[in-house]
């Protein structure tokens, strides 16, 4: 059945670079590198994914990325890691992407400029997105846990690439440890300057975590959010404000966000009016595609065809495009979705 969703245009407005990288990708650059137990696949899958067998504890599936950082070498491997983030989705057929990629992550192995490697990937993406056939923005992403005036740099390299392709900025990382309030005047002064804002929030924290980030950091969209429907006072904000949640099913589960694949609130996020899109978080970490997810949202909990469908052009009005290229972009997916029809 997953094939069949294959055939669905798709877009994915949550996906972390080096989360989407697989293993056997990794293995294969570890080898070219010139780490041969980096290239090991069965020992490096154990480092760097997540399974249905693994603890479904947040602090496990952070330090997953601890082992994925190691491979950022030099320039080269940046671009061809990049690049296979691109041919991944394209072959997933999605169309619409925007990449969060961490500069302080992929610079840190190499000790290179967080300018610096920001180019890279950004360039690397967008010209393996015209082979592709696919389109692609990003947001730029840094982690609770990190220095605040590291994100004010990262800030001003958003600002200053805009026209490159930064639609908006990302802040992610353990909300359960550290706070997001350092980090209020850096996302307020992008919302200002016209960037977007996603913010990991109400993932493992509780609802308050996704109010702070409406009212006090300028989310329009929030990152997992599974936690809203604790309060009904926020459900009501988040609708009136058509808020946008970036769940995703496989990294909700294996994480400890949500107890099962059976128990997430996606159905009833979705009835209380709520907008909400289906993304993949980290696939190479979880081996899933966004064909997968559908799959899941359809054969485990319920939902319709036509909702899935729906989700995409939802994506697209939420996404951080400008106002053109989201007109041009929904008049191609009911063509490509309704249109011409995609059967399933």
């Amino acid at each position: 059945m997953i094939d069949a969703y294959r055939l669905m245009p798709k877009v994915d407005l949550h996906r972390h670079l080096e989360g989407a990288l697989r293993v056997e990708t990794l293995a294969a650059f570890g080898r070219d590198a010139g780490g041969a137990a980096m290239g090991e696949l069965d020992a490096l899958r154990k480092r760097v994914t997540h399974s249905v067998d693994d603890p479904h504890d947040p602090g496990f599936f952070l330090a997953r990325f601890k082992a994925i950082r190691e491979f950022f070498l030099n320039r080269d491997v940046i671009d061809l890691l990049t690049r296979s983030v691109i041919i991944d989705a394209a072959r997933d057929n999605v169309r619409y992407l925007e990449l969060r990629l961490t500069p302080v992550a992929i610079a840190a192995r190499g000790e290179f400029s967080l300018d610096d490697v920001t180019g890279w990937v950004i360039e690397a993406a967008a010209q393996e997105a015209v082979l592709q056939g696919l389109n692609v923005n990003f947001l730029l992403s840094f982690n609770r846990n990190e220095p605040v005036d590291q994100a004010r740099e990262v800030l001003e390299i958003a600002l200053a690439r805009r026209k490159m392709g930064v639609v908006g900025l990302d802040l992610a990382g353990d909300e359960r440890t550290y706070p997001a309030a350092p980090f209020a005047p850096i996302m307020l002064k992008a919302r200002e300057e016209g960037l977007g804002i996603s913010v990991h929030a109400g993932e493992w924290g509780d609802g308050a975590q996704i109010t702070y980030a409406i009212e006090e950091l300028g989310a329009s969209r929030i990152g997992h959010g599974v936690q809203v429907l604790q309060d009904a006072k926020l459900v009501e904000q988040a609708r009136k404000a058509g808020v946008c949640f970036e769940v995703s099913l496989t990294s909700n589960a294996r994480t400890g966000a949500v107890s099962g694949i059976g128990d997430h609130p996606l159905p009833e996020m979705l009835q209380a009016g709520l907008q909400v899109v289906l993304t993949t978080d980290d696939p190479g970490i979880f081996e899933t595609t966004l064909s997968a997810e559908y799959a899941l949202a359809v054969e485990a909990l319920g939902l319709s065809i036509e909702t899935i469908k729906g989700m995409n052009l939802s994506a697209i009005q939420a996404s951080f495009m400008d106002k053109k290229a989201k007109q041009a972009k929904e008049s191609e997916f009911v063509q490509a979705i309704w249109g011409k029809g995609v059967e399933l």
